[in-house]
């Protein structure tokens, strides 16, 4: 039997975020689902609560969100629930075990019948898409790491120096794998702020540093790198302005290293005008997350900073290539900031990043993305 054809293509997203993931799965959804609700899809989003979480503001994208039940407060007899040697190593970011996540996200989605599933989330392997997968539905994974298997129609993993064959057994045979920047969902102002962006690069001087750390920042670097700054010789006509997510926990403490900089120093949260902030900074540094790819597009030169184990592969890809200067981790910035800023002072080498990171990629990727989903005709894809 066939089923009815729809109008419009229904599209659901598994995605969390939270202080210990952050948000940059969530927020590169979010990108994906207001391009694809641009051309007449909607969209519905699956996410837990946990603290930190981003569901008021997926909710005001005017997407519909599905509020799974509350993480299980014991977070160690969780971790020990899910621990195993088949286990994703980042099993227990779901907050409860798998098959449980499974079962709750299976009900909502054998409702909804999407035709596209977008599953973004480290904790979550093939086990999990195939037992939640409805019939005549498929499978978009957005992935970082190639370490676990799935069951995907089609794959994306944005990040430098990643090869489709790195998935080679890890997803069928028939997967479309998507690899590298040039497949970047950004949010279409990017795009239309590159030109303006690149062509003030022309003649560049270091005058306004742009700071963004991620939306959360648990660790509190951002108060790191401004206290770091400080004790750095910087031009006397220097602005500094930092960038943060409403959830950050260490929020009020980097206003108050604000207000004690040597140069004016902002402190904005949950901008809406990110491009802009961008295209008119002179430098930046950044997490080597999902923010990188926005900064390329911009040709912002950029210091990157790795927040998290994931992100040291693309910092050091991006400075194989002289895109970005790798400033390393958390415990290692502070010796190596000095130098750096003091090299970025030479109009040469922010010429020279900038150049480089322009290249890797145009900001038109998540059109690209959205072809891919909404190109096969709905009938074909709801044959039961």
């Amino acid at each position: 039997m066939t089923a009815s054809p729809r109008t419009a293509p229904v599209i659901a997203f598994r995605a969390d975020a939270s202080r210990r993931i952050g948000s940059g799965h969530v927020m590169r959804c979010l990108t994906l689902a207001d391009a694809l609700t641009a051309q007449g899809a909607t969209c519905h989003f699956l996410c837990r609560p946990h603290d930190g979480h981003l569901i008021e503001r997926i909710s005001a994208h005017g997407h519909q969100v599905h509020r799974l039940p509350p993480a299980e407060e014991d977070h160690d007899e969780v971790a020990s629930a899910v621990a195993g040697e088949d286990a994703p190593e980042h099993a227990d970011w779901l907050g409860v075990e798998w098959p449980v996540d499974a079962e709750q996200s299976r009900h909502i989605l054998a409702t909804l019948r999407p035709d596209w599933l977008v599953v973004d989330h480290y904790a979550l392997d093939a086990r999990w898409e195939t037992i939640v997968t409805p019939e005549g539905c498929r499978v978009l994974v957005i992935d970082d790491l190639a370490d676990r298997a799935h069951r995907a129609d089609l794959l994306l993993d944005q990040n430098l120096g990643r090869w489709a064959s790195d998935y080679a057994g890890l997803v069928p045979e028939v997967c479309r794998v998507l690899v590298g920047p040039a497949h970047a969902l950004l949010r279409p102002e990017f795009a239309d702020w590159r030109d303006t962006s690149l062509a003030r690069r022309q003649h560049p001087r270091l005058r306004h540093l742009l700071i963004t750390l991620g939306g959360v920042d648990a660790d509190n670097v951002t108060r790191q790198v401004l206290d770091s700054l400080s004790r750095c010789a910087l031009p006397d006509d220097m602005r500094i302005s930092v960038v943060m997510g409403a959830t950050a926990p260490w929020l009020d403490d980097v206003r108050a290293q604000a207000r004690r900089m040597p140069w004016p120093t902002e402190v904005v949260v949950n901008v809406d005008d990110m491009a802009r902030r961008m295209a008119e900074a002179d430098l930046a540094i950044g997490a080597a997350g999902s923010t990188s790819w926005e900064r390329c597009c911009l040709g912002v030169p950029t210091l990157t900073v790795v927040l998290a184990d994931n992100q040291e592969g693309v910092a050091q890809a991006l400075a194989d290539v002289g895109v970005a200067r790798h400033l390393g981790d958390a415990e290692a910035f502070a010796e190596t900031l000095p130098f750096e800023l003091a090299a970025c002072q030479e109009p040469a080498t922010l010429a020279s990043l900038s150049q480089a990171a322009s290249r890797l990629t145009d900001g038109l990727g998540t059109g690209e993305l959205v072809r891919h989903l909404i190109s096969l005709p709905m009938e074909e894809r709801h044959d039961a």
